[in-house]
């Protein structure tokens, strides 16, 4: 199976009619899921926090949330628009009063951010709603997910998949540390994905490439708009491009078995080296060094079996340029 893909919307609009022509272009780029943020202002953050961050610049937290949010109604026609064009529709809540709202409108799973990847009393909330959890891990230790994951499958739930991320926008190559999405991979027997804040497509591809079996990406239709997320997003050109070189990779992995290709049989006659005759042999006389050596097609007697046939006399008499056959050596 490809990679499912799943295109993040939330922060990169203002308005349902942005939010809608967002779902139509990861739709028409072949994403497979979009993601929005749940939040309210009030219970995310105070009016002290700051963000501090390349894209943003230093801001009030609380400001720019509020500024985004998105109410109940906004939230019902995103979800059913969505399911209009065929994408799952899901979201990230950050308090509990977020997860019942979802709840409401019949969310089928939960995605927990980075931010609340060790909020262990909201982490049990969200396991107790019996749906598939997807949990970031961005700034967190391996041993701080263990306790995370062991909250979700306390409250009997094992539908658990896990996200390498780097909490950092945009995220450099530096910091991205791929290698500890396989770490997670050996240590857990849950799917491990990766959850993108890069530049461009290249390392999303590359996890595709490790196993990641689900990539998480922010999503926009210009990088250059007003708002924090949309320098880091993928563009529907990116995202299509994306998009088609996930779903080519289990053609191009294959099963694993090492093994000449259907393509490659003409070339096992053609490109293929045997043993070949380089000066006239008489009938009688035993084949020696310098009598014969490696060279294509394909056809006669392998090259490997060199050994075999030194010392073993002619049947016939050989002419220099013939492709030896076992027919002719007595």
């Amino acid at each position: 199976m490809s990679c499912y893909l799943i295109a993040e919307i939330g922060g990169n609009f203002l308005k349902i009619d942005e939010a809608k022509r967002l779902i139509d272009a990861a739709a028409a780029a072949g994403v497979d899921a979009v993601k929005i943020q749940t939040f309210r202002a009030e219970t995310l953050t105070t009016r002290k926090a700051v963000f501090e961050m390349e894209n943003t610049g230093r801001v009030s937290q609380f400001d720019l949330f509020k500024k985004y949010e998105v109410g109940p109604e906004a939230h019902r026609a995103i979800f059913e628009h969505a399911a209009s064009r065929g994408l799952f529709c899901f979201s990230t809540p950050s308090h509990p009063t977020d997860t019942d709202l979802l709840e409401k409108l019949g969310s089928r799973a939960y995605k927990i951010g980075s931010d609340d990847a060790v909020n262990i009393p909201f982490i049990r909330h969200a396991a107790r709603k019996g749906k598939p959890i997807l949990l970031s891990t961005g700034m967190c230790t391996l041993d701080e997910v263990k306790a995370s994951v062991a909250a979700i499958t306390a409250e009997g739930n094992e539908e658990i998949i896990l996200f390498h991320c780097t909490t950092s926008y945009p995220c450099r190559p530096e910091s991205v540390n791929l290698a500890a999405m396989l770490a997670m991979q050996a240590a857990f027997p849950f799917p491990v994905g990766y959850s993108d804040h890069t530049l461009g497509i290249d390392v999303c591809y590359a996890a595709a490439v490790l196993g990641a079996p689900i990539l998480e990406f922010h999503f926009t239709l210009d990088k250059k708009a007003d708002g924090p997320d949309h320098m880091l997003s993928k563009d529907p050109v990116e995202t299509a491009e994306l998009a088609r070189k996930v779903r080519q990779l289990p053609i191009v992995m294959g099963d694993g078995v090492k093994r000449p290709a259907p393509a490659e049989l003409p070339q096992l006659r053609n490109n293929r080296k045997s043993l070949v005759v380089i000066r006239d042999v008489a009938a009688g006389a035993a084949l020696g060094v310098g009598d014969f050596e490696a060279r294509r097609p394909g056809t006669g007697i392998a090259c490997a079996r060199y050994d075999e046939v030194l010392g073993r006399k002619a049947k016939r008499a050989l002419a220099a340029g013939e492709v030896l056959a076992w027919d002719d050596l007595a």
